[in-house]
């Protein structure tokens, strides 16, 4: 599968990269998932928050999932580790799905391997995105 184009905010770069310095420092439990974040924001484009298109996922955006195999939506916000309740539907960057799905575009679909097995999920909407509701610094 050829790897997709991703955006990130120059803010949210900047808080991502102090995300991993940080936590590779003092958190070996999520070794893993912080290294599939490091590869994600090397293959990135980095974009002014005032330029960043608004069909891309952000740090704390919201926004609605389908599952291609089942046909379930799954709706949450994308936040940072800190700030992640699944009972809030927050979900962490470091989770698989978050870092997987950061800087996607709405209608991209993506692949994951979970403990089950291979899980396609497509991004149906954007319902937040901080940037093109003006919100640039959250």
């Amino acid at each position: 599968m050829r790897e997709r184009k991703i955006y990130i905010t120059n803010f949210d770069m900047k808080r991502l990269k102090e995300l991993v310095e940080v936590a590779t420092e003092f958190s070996r439990q999520d070794e893993k998932h912080l290294e599939d974040l490091e590869n994600e924001l090397q293959r990135s484009y980095v974009v002014d928050s005032k330029d960043i298109p608004k069909d891309v996922i952000t740090m704390n955006s919201k926004v609605r999932l389908r599952d291609l195999d089942n046909g379930k939506e799954i709706i949450f916000s994308l936040v940072f580790p800190a700030e992640a309740d699944i009972d809030q539907n927050r979900l962490s960057v470091l989770a698989p799905i978050g870092t997987a799905i950061l800087g996607c575009k709405t209608g991209d679909v993506i692949q994951l391997n979970v403990p089950a097995g291979m899980r396609k999920l497509k991004i149906e909407e954007i319902m937040y995105q901080p940037e093109s509701a003006g919100n640039y610094d959250l």
